[in-house]
């Protein structure tokens, strides 16, 4: 059993972005989906070297230290219909998912960023802009 496989979600092609994760068993609301593993943290000024794919793996922790969101944590949709919200580095399902949803949160919860929605939700607001 892999490791994503026992925490109950897999990574998969997704319709919204290339890559998504999925679950593979239901949870409810309240229910811890994923523990983000906080130990890839860099400095803040070292964001700017890293290669461009992977600068939009990463988490502002404060402090000057930026977290490199590793796998399946970076596999995490963004959705204008999000079924978990980040808490305390966690993604918390806010609704019931059930096996073979698609993970999703919402991003703009997460800091200032500016992108073109593709979630497909029936409430999709387009363009994604936070400040």
């Amino acid at each position: 059993m892999t490791d994503e496989s026992s925490k109950g979600v897999q990574v998969r092609a997704s319709s919204i972005h290339e890559r998504g994760l999925f679950a593979l068993k239901t949870f409810e609301a309240g229910e811890v989906v994923l523990r983000w593993d906080l130990s890839h943290s860099i400095p803040d000024d070292a964001v700017s070297e890293l290669p461009v794919d992977e600068r939009r793996y990463t988490h502002p922790l404060g402090n000057g230290k930026t977290l490199l969101v590793q796998p399946p944590e970076r596999y995490v949709n963004h959705s204008c219909n999000n079924n978990t919200e980040v808490r305390d580095f966690c993604d918390v399902a806010v609704r019931r998912i059930l096996s073979g949803e698609e993970i999703t949160s919402d991003y703009t919860a997460d800091g200032p960023s500016t992108f073109i929605c593709s979630c497909g939700s029936a409430s999709c607001r387009g363009e994604i802009r936070t400040y």
